[in-house]
């Protein structure tokens, strides 16, 4: 039996022809894929049972028949630096990313490559990329083979957000573990079999886990590393919250456990939920609520390793332009008259009349108050959201009540998609009859005061060339506006998205919108304000309905003001009614101060409003205040209980500044991260070379892209049936719209250096190529030849260009766990005569320059003869070329390392020789 063990990145021969093995390999079975393929073509071989021996291989150097042009040389060229996905430098995963990160997001991923297991919070501002940033980390472990399988757990109305991020930003196809999808998973599974390990990645709906029999079934086959999106909601106290507690703490107390959390609300108003959060980084710093002194500083200097929270402002200082838009704010005021003033003055009679009413029934008292505030609600969206609920009756039970409780104060954060349905207000009492035939009147005439000043506002902001996005608080608001502004706006298109649509409706409306050429209008509820981003074509936002939570004002804003937004200035408009005492209370003591707040310490601070109790009490005094007709724009809104709010929030904000000026990460400067970002990003290829090489191999291919507006047309049916068969597997045909500039979108796809289209064209054009070396390239446009020579402008004496694919072995140590890898790399070598030896980018840099001739044949020949000899020749001299990029991947790997104190330790081997993967010679114009 033969009992040579090949290690990664050794050249054999079988089966009648040459592979690179891989890892995964042993001494029997080698796991290996072809010397011109990807790692998709892997196959295994069980060396035993092979007919003829495996044996080592030399990689084949280019032959005469094997002829190039200069555009068939500098598709090569980006044929082979696009398909290796797998990067050489210190960022493992960059070559499977289809995003370009900002350098700012490599600091959580630095962060964590200091840390032998990551346990991290992310609590960047909104908008900054924490999903990007967490992503980064898992891709780059299971690309560094630290980790092989991952789990997300998210609110369950982002689980199709994630899904969709993972798989088109990061090449990470995760399974949706919802309450709607996992007994379809478990039935095509073994009973004995748990989902999450037949499935390596997962995004889990956290209240779909977070039950007994679940949690504990997760816990028995949990992955190693787990990102948790909005974190908070897991810390803090109230209805299924301590569920979701008890499930992350459980998943913490494993020591090798690898931890993510995301949010950008780390405090939520809860200043113990905060350190429970701390908690799950690490038990000891949940002690920091109570510890004082050394040890204090002690605890808060360990924490700064393990928690990240920069405002916009912080990242000014990386230097990367115009990262976020300039949000420019405004507020429009209507005022109630006529038939509309005298319905809004019955109700909140029929509302005050309801409060006092109650007596000394608690139990009727909170819900007569939650009634009349379902209704005031209601009422100030619009008539047919106050016909909606003054129909509805309550449901009796303590759920029920919670729920209601937690929708009428705006504090679903973590269930908008179904939070957007009319509150109860209903209690069967015939005062409601005569409010009842009043709203549906108003709901069928014209003249609403609060829909005409939206109306002037909208079409301001389209002559404005904006695109904007109306945010009401109902469905049945919604459809109220939607019916009115499609009149009004008959030339623009509109489209109207609520929680009665699944998130794949929702995400197909957007993406219709996104498709339109000419202007266009989106009215939505709170559905949208969370996991759907907007920013692509939508840059403006009005909020037609005030919402108490002032985090839901940030979350819709959000959607448009984050990063990605092409448009320099982004608009948000606030509409509330001059002569509405619920309205200017909750502008006055809620809105205005969460504002000021953001505005002086550049993140939101949410109101610590435990129970909603400091809510209850504002609108109590609002609704039982004498009012006094005319006088309602000068109430002093909500007497003691405003001045309470004002006292928590200050000292809620304060605390988070205080703890924002300790915890906050300074360590990693621009200036330990952005070297390394600049050799990644000119080792792997940047957008503009992704551009230029789709554009040129699809036009080689027969089907040259069609250029518009923004982005291009793409015929993929017109491709070769081998390429189109492969695109297909991809879920990628018949007609493409596509983008090579951020943020891309659900209408035009994201095309970057990880998209699959990028590597089957690569792919495609290197394997002919490589594995044709006696066909004519002038019979297959896929077949790009590896030997050329023309006369080229820009040199001044003949020179040779060798382009090299070089195979390194890298090997990691972090604690017991040692990996050997297989990284690979491409570069160039050029000589002139009587000159030493160019390396790297100025030498890859020849085969772009155009050129300007060919020689005649019997100098080409005689050329490219004498090229081949000097390769031959020259052999000890591209190994030492490939020595020393071995050497400075290293060196590369250890300035990452350091830079982020990271453990453990690295060595790089070359393995000799270097493959040869083209020759070409330059020869100067004859003057």
């Amino acid at each position: 039996m033969n009992t040579i063990t090949w290690s990664p990145g050794s050249l054999v021969r079988a089966r009648g022809r040459e592979w690179i093995v891989l890892n995964g390999s042993s001494t029997e079975t080698l796991r290996v894929r072809p010397v011109a393929g990807s790692e998709d073509d892997a196959i295994l071989i069980h060396v035993p049972l092979e007919a003829e021996p495996v044996s080592d291989a030399a990689f084949p150097p280019p032959t005469l028949a094997q002829r190039a042009s200069q555009d068939g040389a500098q598709l090569l060229r980006d044929a082979l630096m696009l398909s290796m996905r797998r990067g050489a430098g210190p960022f493992r995963g960059f070559g499977q990313i289809s995003i370009q990160p900002r350098a700012y997001q490599l600091v959580p991923l630095m962060m964590a490559l200091r840390q032998e297991t990551v346990r991290l919070l992310v609590a960047d501002d909104v908008g900054v990329g924490k999903t990007i940033e967490a992503a980064l980390i898992v891709r780059e472990l299971l690309d560094r083979g630290d980790v092989d399988r991952f789990s997300v757990l998210c609110p369950p109305h982002l689980v199709d957000q994630w899904v969709h991020e993972l798989e088109v930003g990061f090449h990470l196809r995760a399974v949706a573990v919802t309450a709607a999808t996992a007994s379809r998973l478990e039935k095509a599974i073994p009973q004995t079999t748990s989902l999450f390990e037949v499935h390596p990645f997962t995004v889990v709906s956290l209240d779909y886990i977070k039950s007994q029999n679940r949690r504990d079934e997760f816990l028995r086959s949990c992955p190693d590393f787990v990102i948790v999106d909005e974190a908070h909601t897991c810390a803090a106290t109230g209805q299924g919250r301590h569920q979701r507690y008890e499930l992350l703490r459980a998943l913490s107390q494993r020591a090798d456990r690898h931890l993510v959390l995301l949010t950008a609300t780390p405090h939520s108003g809860d200043e113990a939920g905060f350190y429970r959060l701390l908690g799950l980084l690490d038990p000891d710093f949940q002690r920091l609520e109570t510890v004082q002194g050394d040890e204090r500083n002690a605890l808060r200097e360990r924490l700064a390793r393990h928690f990240v929270q920069r405002r916009r402002p912080d990242l000014d200082e990386w230097r990367e332009g115009e990262l976020f838009p300039d949000r420019q704010t405004k507020e429009l005021t209507y005022t109630l008259s006529g038939s509309w003033e005298r319905f809004f003055d019955a109700v909140l009679d029929y509302c005050a009349t309801a409060i006092e009413s109650a007596g000394g029934d608690a139990r009727r008292q909170r819900l007569n108050f939650w009634g009349t505030l379902a209704l005031m609600r209601c009422v100030a969206s619009s008539p047919r959201a106050a016909v909606q609920a003054l129909r509805t009756h309550a449901t009796p039970g303590d759920e029920a009540e919670a729920d209601l409780e937690e929708r009428l104060f705006d504090g679903g954060d973590d269930a908008l998609p179904d939070d957007d349905v009319e509150p109860p207000a209903a209690t069967g009492d015939a005062t409601l009859e005569r409010l009842i035939a009043q709203a549906e009147e108003l709901s069928g005439q014209a003249g609403d005061p609060k829909l005409k000043c939206l109306m002037g506002h909208v079409k301001e902001l389209l002559d404005e060339d904006f695109a904007p996005v109306v945010f009401c608080r109902y469905i049945a608001t919604a459809h109220y506006l939607g019916a009115h502004l499609s009149k009004q706006f008959p030339d623009v298109t509109m489209k109207v998205v609520t929680g009665e649509l699944t998130q794949d409706e929702r995400r197909e409306a957007v993406a219709a919108l996104g498709a339109e050429e000419g202007k266009v209008l989106l009215v939505a509820t709170d559905c949208l304000s969370e996991g759907v981003n907007l920013q692509e074509t939508f840059n403006a936002v009005v909020h037609y309905d005030l919402s108490w939570n002032p985090m839901r004002h940030e979350q819709r804003e959000g959607r448009v003001d984050r990063y990605g937004q092409p448009r320099r200035v982004v608009r948000a408009t606030l509409l509330y009614g001059k002569n509405n005492p619920v309205d200017g209370a909750v502008l006055d003591v809620i809105l205005r101060k969460a504002e000021r707040i953001r505005r002086e310490l550049g993140v939101p601070v949410p109101l610590p409003d435990e129970g909603h109790t400091l809510t209850q009490a504002l609108m109590r005094a609002v609704l039982l205040k004498h009012r006094t007709p005319g006088k309602q724009a000068t109430l002093d809104f909500g007497g003691d209980a405003a001045a309470t709010i004002e006292t928590t929030w200050r000292s809620a904000a304060e605390r988070a500044q205080k703890n924002r000026t300790v915890f906050a990460q300074k360590r990693l400067r621009p200036g330990d991260v952005l070297p390394e970002y600049e050799r990644v990003r000119q080792a792997i290829g940047g957008r503009e070379d992704v551009e230029r090489f789709v554009s040129r191999a699809m036009a080689r291919l027969g089907a040259a892209p069609e250029r518009l507006k923004r982005g291009a047309r793409l015929q993929l049916a017109s491709l070769p049936a081998e390429v189109r068969e492969r695109l297909e597997n991809e879920g990628l045909a018949s007609t493409l719209l596509v983008d090579f500039a951020p943020p891309g979108g659900e209408h035009r796809r994201l095309v970057q250096r990880a998209h699959p289209l990028v590597a089957v064209l690569a792919e495609t054009l290197l394997e002919r190529t490589l594995a044709s070396p006696g066909e004519d390239t002038s019979t297959d446009p896929a077949v790009l030849g590896r030997l050329g020579c023309w006369v080229s402008s820009g040199v001044t004496e003949r020179t040779t260009v060798v382009l090299l694919r070089l195979r390194h072995q890298l090997v990691t140590v972090r604690g017991r766990r040692t990996n050997t890898l297989l990284v690979e790399e491409s570069t160039a070598v050029s000589w002139v005569p009587g000159g030493p030896p160019r390396e790297g980018l100025e030498a890859l840099a020849l085969l772009a320059l155009p050129p300007a001739g060919d020689p005649p044949a019997h100098v080409r020949d005689r050329e490219l003869a004498r090229a081949l000899g000097l390769v031959e020749s020259a052999r000890a001299q591209l190994d030492v070329v490939a020595e020393g990029r071995a050497q400075a991947l290293l060196a590369d790997h250890r300035r990452v390392r350091e830079a982020a104190d990271a453990r453990g330790s690295y060595s790089v081997k070359a393995l000799l020789p270097a493959d040869v993967i083209g020759v070409f010679v330059l020869l100067p114009e004859v003057k």
